[in-house]
C-alpha cells in the first residue's frame, strides 16, 4: 500500500518518469505504471492520464499553467458587497436566497445599477462563490486578519488520535497524561499545576508538580516519573494542550521510542483513565485552592511521593470490565477492586524481576506513617493556600504543633477526628470563632409601645403607614431612611406573634384553617394578612378567627435587634 506522500511529491515523480515513459515500450511501460501506481497509490488510468498530459519541461523554461477565466470581476464583487450589507452580513447560502428580494429593492431606490448581463450573473451566482467572492470584504469588516492557525496544530494534526475504546488491554507501561491547575478562582498569572500520569493496564499513578505550563517541564517530569514507574514507559496519550502538543515534548517523545497519542477534542472519556485520578487522587489530596511558589511546590512534591506509595501499594479501585448497550440503557461491569500493586503481580507481561521488586517494597512500608506524612504536610501546605508566594515565606510548619510527631501517636488519634470533623486542610480554612455584637440601643425603643397599639387598632398597618406617622408626630428623629430599622421591628413582633400561636395550639377546627400572617406589601415588606373575620374585643385583645394573639405584650414585642 503507497505511504502518505504530499500532491507536490507526486508532481515530481511524475515529472520524473515522464520522458522515460514515452520512450518506453509496452512491457516497460506497464511495470512504470505499476511502480507509479504504488508509488502514489492512484487508480491505473489516472496515472496513465497524468502521464500523457504532462509535458516536458526544458532547462530555463516554464511550465505553463492553464488558467481559468475570471467570470465575475470587480462589478460583481461591488454588487455582491452592497447586498451583503443590505442584508445584515448573513452567510453566503442566506444571502443567496435574499438575493431575489433585495436587488430589485435596492434597484427601485436607485442604490445599485447593474447591466443585464451582470445582473443575470448575480442572480445565478452560487453561495459558495459569494462566500469565495466577500473572503477579504468580511476580513476587512470584522477589524483586520483573521487569526491563523498556531504552530502546534499541525504537530497536533500530526499525532494520531486515541479513543477510549482503543487501548484493548494493553500492557503496563502506556499512560494517559493529564495537567491539573491549582488556580484557585482565578487562572490568571502563574501557580503550579499537577501532571498526572497514569498506566492503563494497572492504575498505577504518579503525580509530580510543576511550576509553570511549559514544554521543557513536562519533558523533565516524564523523564522523572520514567524512574519512578515499575516498568519502562511505552507510551504517553495527551490531550490537546498545547503544553503537550508542541515542538519539543512531540519530538522528544518519539526520540525516547514512546508511542505519542492524543485524545479527541472536548471528549473527556477517551482519557477517563486519567480523569478518574485527577478527581480520586489529586483533588482529594490538594482540594481546588491556589498554590504557587517554589517552597509550595517542593512541599506538593513530598505529599506526592508518600501519596504515590499509599495509593498504589495499599488504595483499591474499580476497573471497567465491559460496557454494552441495550437501547438507552448502559450496563456496565467491574472488577472485583485491587491495588494497582495487586493488578502488577498479576499481570502476565510485568517480568520477575520487577514483581520480586515490588514485593520488597510493599514489605518495607507502613500504612499508617504514610499517611500521617500525607497529614503532615497537608497542614503544611494549608497555611499557603490562596497565598501569595512572598506571603507564603517564614510561615512555620504547622504539624509541629496541631499533629503528632510520631507514626504511633497519630495512630492513636485515627477514629476519633471523624466524630468531630476533620476538613483538610489543604480543602478549607479552619473557621475563626464568631464575635458576638452587643445590641445597640434603636431609635425605637422610646415609641415601641406607640407602634403596639397602632397595631392593636389597626393590624394591617404597612411599615411605610407607621414611618409616616412617626414623622409626622417627631418629624427632627424620623425619615424616610428609618423604613428599614421598622420593618425589621415588625418582623420581630409577628414573628414573636406566630411562635406564640404555635405554643398555645389551635382552639377550634376553624383555627386550623386561618392563614397565619405574612403577606407581602407594596413596601417589599412581609405585613399582615387582613383579618377575614370581623375583629372582636376581648379583654383589650384583637382576636383572629378565635385564637388571641397579644400584641400589647411588652416581653413579646422586644425587638430581637
Amino acid at each position: 500500500m503507497a505511504g502518505k506522500i504530499s500532491m507536490g511529491a507526486r508532481r515530481e515523480v511524475v515529472s520524473a518518469v515522464t520522458e522515460r515513459y514515452r520512450s518506453a515500450k509496452r512491457a516497460e511501460k506497464g511495470r512504470i505504471l505499476d511502480e507509479l501506481c504504488a508509488t502514489t497509490g492512484w487508480h491505473r488510468k489516472h496515472a496513465v492520464r497524468a502521464l500523457r498530459r504532462r509535458e516536458t519541461v526544458g532547462p530555463g523554461e516554464v511550465e505553463a499553467k492553464r488558467k481559468r477565466r475570471r467570470r465575475y470581476g470587480a462589478t460583481i464583487k461591488d454588487a455582491l458587497t452592497a447586498l451583503w450589507e443590505a442584508s445584515d452580513r448573513v452567510c453566503g447560502k442566506r444571502l443567496k436566497v435574499m438575493i431575489p428580494t433585495l436587488l430589485p429593492a435596492l434597484e427601485q431606490h436607485g442604490r445599485l445599477q447593474l447591466s443585464q448581463s451582470d445582473r443575470d450573473r448575480v442572480l445565478a451566482i452560487s453561495a459558495a462563490t459569494i462566500d469565495r467572492l466577500l473572503v477579504d470584504v468580511k476580513i476587512a469588516a470584522s477589524g483586520g486578519r483573521r487569526r491563523r492557525a498556531g504552530f502546534y496544530s499541525a504537530i497536533r494534526r500530526e499525532v494520531p488520535i486515541r479513543t477510549f475504546n482503543d487501548w484493548n488491554s494493553p500492557v503496563p507501561g502506556f499512560c494517559e497524561v493529564d495537567m491539573v491547575a491549582h488556580g484557585g478562582t482565578s487562572v490568571a498569572g502563574s501557580f503550579i499545576q499537577t501532571l498526572t500520569m497514569v498506566d492503563v493496564a494497572t492504575g498505577w499513578t504518579e503525580c509530580l508538580p510543576l511550576l509553570t505550563r511549559e514544554g521543557s517541564l513536562v519533558v523533565e517530569a516524564i523523564n522523572r516519573a520514567q524512574s519512578l514507574f515499575p516498568w519502562l514507559l511505552r507510551g504517553v496519550d495527551f490531550d490537546n494542550d498545547s503544553a503537550f502538543m508542541n515542538d519539543v515534548v512531540v519530538p522528544w517523545c518519539r526520540e525516547q521510542k514512546l508511542e505519542v497519542t492524543r485524545s479527541r477534542a472536548y471528549k473527556k472519556n477517551d482519557q477517563a483513565f486519567v480523569e478518574q485520578k485527577n478527581g480520586a487522587v489529586v483533588r482529594r489530596l490538594m482540594g481546588y485552592g491556589r498554590f504557587d511558589g517554589v517552597e509550595t511546590a517542593r512541599m506538593m512534591g513530598r505529599l506526592y511521593a508518600a501519596a504515590r506509595l499509599y495509593v498504589n501499594f495499599f488504595q483499591p479501585s474499580f476497573k471497567l470490565k465491559e460496557k454494552r448497550r441495550e437501547g438507552a440503557k448502559v450496563i456496565k461491569r467491574y472488577h472485583l477492586p485491587s491495588t494497582p500493586y495487586e493488578r502488577a503481580l498479576a499481570h502476565p507481561k510485568v517480568t520477575a524481576a520487577v514483581k520480586k521488586r515490588l514485593r520488597d517494597q510493599y514489605r518495607s512500608l507502613d500504612p499508617v506513617a504514610l499517611l500521617a506524612e500525607i497529614r503532615a504536610t497537608q497542614e503544611e501546605l494549608g497555611n499557603r493556600v490562596d497565598r501569595r508566594a512572598g506571603q507564603a515565606r517564614g510561615l512555620q510548619p504547622a504539624h509541629t504543633s496541631t499533629l503528632p510527631a510520631t507514626a504511633a501517636s497519630f495512630a492513636k488519634t485515627l477514629g476519633k477526628t471523624a466524630t468531630v470533623g476533620e476538613p483538610r486542610a489543604t480543602h478549607r480554612r479552619t473557621r475563626r470563632p464568631y464575635k458576638t455584637r452587643v445590641r445597640m440601643p434603636s431609635k425605637l425603643d422610646p415609641h415601641i409601645a406607640a407602634i403596639e397599639a397602632w397595631l392593636a387598632e389597626q393590624p394591617q398597618l404597612t411599615a411605610l403607614a407607621i414611618v409616616g406617622r412617626l414623622r409626622e408626630k417627631y418629624p427632627e428623629e424620623f425619615g424616610k431612611r428609618q423604613h428599614s430599622i421598622v420593618q425589621r421591628l415588625l418582623r420581630a413582633l409577628r414573628r414573636r406573634a406566630a411562635e406564640r400561636l404555635v405554643a398555645q395550639g389551635p382552639l377550634d377546627d376553624a383555627t386550623t384553617a386561618a392563614p397565619l400572617p405574612g403577606v407581602v406589601d407594596g413596601s417589599g415588606y412581609e405585613g399582615p394578612d387582613p383579618p377575614t373575620a370581623p375583629l372582636v374585643e376581648q379583654a383589650g385583645k384583637p382576636i383572629w378567627r378565635g385564637q388571641s394573639i397579644d400584641i400589647g405584650s411588652p416581653s413579646a414585642m422586644a425587638p430581637s435587634g
